[in-house]
């Protein structure tokens, strides 16, 4: 690759700890940062009034994560969020002055955004974005710093639900494979690059992850991911419980990523 990505965890690590230096002269206001802390840190989400799960258990936000060095939000560099085209499902083309797809296995994105006290989000908007097959990011790497594509808006329908199609990410040195996301709470405010509610990240199960990378195009992947773990991984190494999609399909006909969260609304 072309791009060093020990220069984004490097960026990552330091937002991190700015995050949780702040959270604390704060006395812990605002969303609990979860899978950011460090190693000895035990900090767990925010546990909702009286919301449950389906199983009864308390209801429980979205851990807070890291953006990354490459969320084309605005906030280092790029904004994708104000350009034309980039709300829509199907994020596998860039828009605009390229047309170029991403390759990769197919992957479904579903995701469903609750409130903190279990109802649906109805009309928020999620930002999704990740790496391509080689770990690049589109609109900073240099082998696709002119392409957009794997970034996307959509609002969440009356129950919370919204859909992406994408292609399985890659991974690349250092991280688990995961898939970020930002939620804001209209598709105007998200559009606009406004106010967020959250920023947190998505993980992909290792069983469907080896599946994957065992395919042609994921074979730096195969290496990257043989040098980490959940338990090393900076961002879910202190629990992923509440990021880890559920995933059903194959190889051939694609996959299906789904996870419903809570956020503060």
């Amino acid at each position: 690759m072309t791009d060093n990505h020990d220069r984004g965890l490097q960026f990552d690590l330091a937002t991190l700890i700015g995050r949780r230096r702040a959270l604390s002269l704060l006395g812990g206001a605002g969303l609990t940062l979860v899978a950011c802390a460090p190693s000895t840190t035990t900090a767990t989400p925010t546990t909702t009034g009286s919301a449950t799960t389906a199983d009864g258990s308390p209801l429980e936000t979205i851990p807070e994560e890291t953006a990354g060095p490459y969320p084309g939000d605005g906030s280092n560099g790029p904004n994708a969020l104000t350009q034309s085209g980039i709300v829509r499902s199907d994020i596998r083309s860039s828009f605009g002055s390229s047309s170029r797809t991403a390759e990769g296995v197919r992957l479904t994105i579903d995701l469903t955004v609750q409130k903190d006290d279990g109802k649906p989000f109805a009309g928020a908007a999620v930002y999704l974005w990740h790496c391509d097959i080689n770990g690049d990011y589109s609109m900073y790497s240099d082998r696709v710093k002119n392409e957009n594509f794997l970034r996307g808006v959509q609002e969440a329908d009356a129950s919370g639900g919204l859909t992406f199609v994408s292609v399985f990410p890659g991974a690349y040195a250092g991280r688990w494979p995961h898939i970020h996301f930002e939620v804001y709470p209209s598709l105007a405010e998200a559009t606009k690059a406004g106010n967020k509610i959250t920023t947190s990240q998505l993980a992909l199960p290792e069983t469907t992850c080896k599946e994957v990378y065992g395919t042609a195009g994921y074979t730096q992947s195969v290496q990257n991911m043989s040098r980490t773990s959940l338990k090393q991984d900076m961002v879910f190494r202190d629990g992923v419980d509440h990021q880890m999609a559920t995933v059903s399909g194959d190889v051939q006909s694609g996959y299906t990523a789904s996870l419903t969260f809570a956020v503060e609304g």
